[in-house]
């Protein structure tokens, strides 16, 4: 698998961003510089799945913005849906690596806690390389959004967007069995 490999963009706002997002890494990388000599049991499989979680809470957030936008029947800002776009395609960028194979938790008929506990089917774990590429696919189509010059295009992006988003969730998203 090749990963999605974002090129930056060259506006000063936009530079600002990319700078901001790098010095924020760095930041992680010295941080965790340590991390070999700290236990590694820190972060416990709910903790992950809360994590996925909440990110796919702000994926949801940008994206109902789009959606949104493109059904007003206003003029779209295109500035902002840019924005919104970008944050989603580099959130599921990130987002199939929160599902190491330890958060392969859910069980059939469970009383499951709503921020805890997993609603994620176990095929993400047995259909790993299709659940990538799906997310992969789906952050194209976002980072296309990002980067549509005329209304039309951009809600066609939106609109393929939603459409990789539900195919996604149709099979590896469990509901409450």
């Amino acid at each position: 698998m090749t990963p999605f490999v974002r090129p930056q963009r060259q506006t000063g706002h936009l530079v600002a961003g990319v700078t901001a997002r790098v010095l924020l890494a760095t930041f992680v990388c010295a941080a965790s510089a340590a991390a070999p000599a700290q236990d590694q049991t820190a972060a416990a499989p709910r903790d992950t799945i809360f994590a996925r979680k909440i990110l796919m809470d702000l994926i949801g957030r940008n994206m109902d913005e789009l959606e949104g936008m493109t059904s007003s029947g206003k003029a779209i800002n295109l500035a902002e849906g840019h924005e919104h776009a970008d944050a989603i395609s580099i959130m599921l960028m990130a987002f199939p690596h929160l599902f190491p194979p330890g958060t392969n938790l859910w069980k059939p008929n469970a009383e499951r806690d709503p921020g805890r506990d997993t609603y994620a089917s176990p095929d993400v774990w047995t259909r790993f390389a299709d659940f990538y590429a799906q997310a992969g696919n789906a952050s194209k189509v976002a980072y296309n959004a990002s980067r549509a010059e005329h209304e039309a295009t951009f809600k066609t992006f939106v609109a393929d967007l939603r459409t990789a988003c539900d195919s996604c969730h149709a099979v590896y998203l469990k509901g409450e069995r």
